[in-house]
């Protein structure tokens, strides 16, 4: 999941652009991870050190690690270690953006230290990836909301992104999230849950996204925007927010409604008098936007 945030954390950053996110997205999948940049994330050489090793490299015929360890940049267990492990799948969505021309070692280096820093992950928890280190990143994610999370709120967001990885991909990219006062909508399905906690959230892409997307889902190839597919999206929005309400009532002991999916039909929704955010999420074949509605119990 951490890759996720990675590249939300570069956008919000202006170091990359939604379009550029996109494009890496993909390149990500089919990509390797190269020796140089799990070095540069275990503190075992330096950008300038990986760029002279790359250099190098044009002019013999020789692997990376042969070439660093015969340089005195790392030992052969080192390099041993650094293969095994792989590190986290967030440096292989950095390393795309170098391997672009986009940013350089030197510039991926400073947002690896960055990056662990501000999300306080170090290597342990890195490979763990706890629910309370990824509870911490969607805190931190949210600052939009300008107020402590309720523990509803952690609980919907987390098993949200849970259930994208789980159902339709980890190769996604949540987009910073901002206040919403009105959404045109594409095509667009929403679902409520009444109760202790009142959220309704809405689920909006394109025809030619939310074909991808339910091909995902179902695990079959969809070719055109049918009922197949507007199926698929209301039971992934039906499915989460089921979950969410069975959670709930285990772990706390509260029953919340849950109302049948909607499909809107509105090509503009308007908030006047409820807490709403935009949460855009990018795959690589398209843009997905949650719109959360939240209000207070009655």
């Amino acid at each position: 999941m951490y890759a996720q945030f990675f590249g939300n954390y570069l956008l919000s950053r202006n170091v990359i652009t939604s379009e550029q996110l996109i494009l890496a997205m993909k390149q990500k999948s089919i990509d390797h991870m190269k020796l140089g940049t799990l070095a540069i994330h275990a503190g075992y050489m330096t950008a300038n050190e990986v760029d002279q090793i790359v250099i190098q490299q044009t002019h013999q015929d020789k692997r990376f690690g042969e070439l660093a360890v015969k340089e005195g940049y790392l030992t052969q267990s080192q390099v041993t270690s650094l293969v095994k492990d792989q590190g986290p799948d967030f440096l292989l969505l950095g390393q795309v953006f170098v391997d672009q021309g986009i940013i350089d070692n030197e510039r991926l280096q400073e947002l690896i230290i960055a990056y662990q820093s501000e999300n306080e992950l170090d290597d342990y928890n890195i490979s763990e990836e706890t629910e309370e280190n990824v509870q911490h990143l969607i805190e931190n994610f949210l600052i939009a909301t300008e107020r402590p999370l309720s523990p509803f709120e952690v609980s919907f967001l987390q098993l949200l992104f849970n259930n994208l990885v789980r159902f339709i991909g980890d190769d996604f990219t949540p987009v910073y999230p901002y206040p919403c006062n009105e959404y045109p909508t594409t095509y667009c399905v929403s679902q409520q849950i009444h109760g202790e906690f009142n959220i309704k959230i809405y689920i909006d892409m394109s025809e030619e996204t939310a074909i991808a997307f339910a091909s995902r889902y179902v695990g079959e190839t969809f070719e055109e925007f049918d009922e197949y597919v507007q199926s698929s999206v209301d039971d992934f929005l039906n499915l989460h927010n089921g979950l969410f309400n069975v959670n709930i009532s285990n772990e706390r002991s509260v029953e919340l409604l849950l109302e049948p999916p909607y499909t809107e039909d509105n090509p503009l929704l308007i908030f006047n008098d409820t807490e709403t955010y935009l949460l855009p999420v990018v795959f690589p074949f398209g843009m997905i936007n949650f719109i959360l509605e939240i209000t207070a119990p009655q």
